[in-house]
């Protein structure tokens, strides 16, 4: 309840603050290139459930039919604007209305695309006990994940190096989360954002 509690204020008064700066990057994405300005993704959630979470468009109209579900880094089909939103993570700033449903935490393993999900053993589908968070342990760690990626081989690559590793971390935080670990990964993530500290907590 409290973990909860915390979710609904935190993302309630962020999307009030951040409005103004959302309502900029909004114009910057339609006046660089076509298509609209949310993308809504496919993700596996909490006990398997399905939900759609928010980003700002950072690819071109239709890029889901062009490429991967996994993205290397100065991929074609990226914009102009979305590598700059990409980069900064301020693409990720519509995830506060899935918290503010219910569909994901602030803090928590990161929500997965269905088609990768079916790669889950048993073990690993453990991460679907608790909602997937907006930031978490794994989210800090590969925060460069694009660029971990090769060109050519990114799906193939992500499934059988870096999804187990980043499900590893994922198992760990469910088995030991409480709200005093959350506490300390959402100061990791202010700080990594703002002075570019990449230590994990």
């Amino acid at each position: 309840m409290a973990k909860r509690a915390l979710d609904l204020l935190i993302s309630a008064i962020g999307l009030i603050l951040l409005s103004p700066l959302m309502l900029v990057l909004a114009i910057w994405i339609k006046l660089d290139s076509r298509g609209p300005v949310l993308y809504r993704g496919e993700r596996v959630g909490k006990d398997g459930r399905p939900f759609h979470m928010y980003k700002f468009r950072t690819m071109v109209l239709e890029a889901d039919s062009i490429g991967p579900a996994i993205t290397y880094r100065d991929a074609p089909r990226i914009t102009r604007v979305g590598s700059f939103l990409r980069s900064t993570k301020l693409d990720e700033l519509p995830q506060l209305v899935n918290v503010l449903k219910g569909e994901m935490s602030l803090v928590g393993p990161r929500p997965e695309d269905p088609s990768y999900v079916v790669h889950y053993d048993a073990k690993q589908r453990e991460v679907l006990r608790v909602r997937p968070g907006v930031t978490g342990p794994t989210q800090l760690e590969y925060r460069d994940e694009s660029s971990m990626l090769e060109d050519g081989s990114a799906d193939e690559d992500y499934v059988e190096r870096i999804m187990p590793e980043k499900l590893k971390r994922d198992l760990r935080y469910v088995r030991h989360r409480s709200l005093a670990l959350d506490m300390q990964i959402l100061w990791q993530t202010a700080t990594t954002l703002l002075f570019n500290d990449r230590r994990t907590p």
